[in-house]
């Protein structure tokens, strides 16, 4: 087993609440085991530049409650070159890292795995508000993204109520629907229109007709960004003219990425943080830090890839090759599990939100 006396921790891709709570964890988990740890700033960038310095215990006091990644974060197509690699591994071996916990989603992780085949072990912590990585039931940041919606829309529903208006909301999430559907429930929206399922605009005048009638003053309606950027402005539009109630269009964009992190992310942070040094020393790498049915658990980082690109309908010619036929069941599994979960709450949200 090899002897790790130095270790790094990037944060990388989009920022999220959460990530420092993990650095520090990491970085306090290491020192534990007698492991010096460095930090990497501006994420892959940072790496193949050097910008990189040592971590002790105060350099990451009173940042658990802070947002966004003390260690910066920056998207670099030169990592995703034969050059830029290079110069990553040489950098780790010109500083004696032995290791990295790199925090972040996919891509991230696409990285890791890299430097992993080039002799640098690594591990993945899942920080992504969009919590679209397949492979973990909730990732960091996700919960905190979620908490803000809801007070935005809440903030909104008093001018609404105020003025009988409707407004139609667009929130963050890529290709993923999960912040719209659960803040679409937890809000009590009219309406929520996500990626997963079609949708009917027809049905949802409807809807706003029938509340209306029913004396509901207020409607919000939650559209996420997946299912195209111009999808709310046109429906606040089409409900104006088809309902007659006054509608704004509101995209929350990227405000919702910020903000001091949930107690639910801190203390999911801090445990994958912890854990994903505790793998790391025992010498395990390309592995990703999830959780699953309330437990934390290490899965094997390119299962974790080809799991999401299956879920995302990404499949490339050749991606199941390397896998058994009891694995593939399994992710088939865990795939239907999702989407009969996703499928279960978006039919809850028609039902009780009116």
């Amino acid at each position: 087993m090899k002897k790790f006396k130095n270790i790094a921790v990037l944060t990388s891709g989009g920022d999220a609440p959460g990530m420092n709570a993990a650095v520090r964890a990491v970085v306090r988990t290491a020192i534990s085991h007698n492991v010096r740890v460095m930090g990497i700033f501006r994420g892959y960038s940072g790496l193949i530049d050097g910008d990189i310095r040592p971590l002790g215990l105060r350099d990451v006091s009173n940042v658990i409650n802070k947002g966004g990644t003390v260690l910066y974060s920056d998207r670099c197509p030169e990592f995703q070159t034969a050059e830029g690699m290079a110069k990553a591994v040489d950098t780790c071996k010109r500083l004696g890292i032995d290791g990295i916990i790199a925090l972040g989603g996919d891509g991230t992780f696409r990285g890791a795995t890299e430097l992993t085949a080039n002799g640098v072990p690594c591990i993945g912590v899942p920080c992504t508000i969009d919590n679209d990585i397949a492979s973990t039931d909730n990732t960091i940041g996700f919960d905190t993204a979620m908490n803000t919606v809801i007070e935005l829309v809440d903030n909104l529903r008093d001018t609404c109520e105020s003025h009988a208006r409707c407004n139609v909301v667009e929130v963050m999430g890529r290709g993923c629907g999960e912040i719209a559907l659960s803040t679409g429930i937890a809000s009590g929206a009219t309406a929520t229109l996500i990626p997963e399922f079609s949708y009917d605009v027809n049905d949802i005048c409807a809807r706003i007709k029938k509340a209306r009638e029913l004396g509901k003053r207020n409607f919000i309606v939650i559209v996420s960004e997946g299912v195209g950027n111009q999808v709310g402005p046109d429906l606040a539009k089409t409900i104006e003219t088809e309902t007659g109630v006054e509608t704004k269009f509101a995209r929350f964009a990227h405000i919702v990425r910020g903000g001091s992190p949930t107690l639910k992310d801190r203390v999911l942070a801090s445990t994958m943080g912890a854990i994903a040094v505790e793998e790391l020393l025992k010498g395990n790498s390309n592995l990703v830090i999830c959780e699953k049915k309330g437990k934390i658990v290490a899965v094997d980082i390119n299962y974790a890839l080809i799991l999401d690109r299956m879920y995302k309908n990404k499949l490339k010619d050749g991606d199941l090759d390397r896998f058994s036929e009891k694995e593939i069941e399994k992710m088939k599994k865990e795939i239907r599990e999702k989407q009969q979960t996703m499928a279960r709450l978006y039919g809850i949200s028609k039902t009780i939100n009116l």
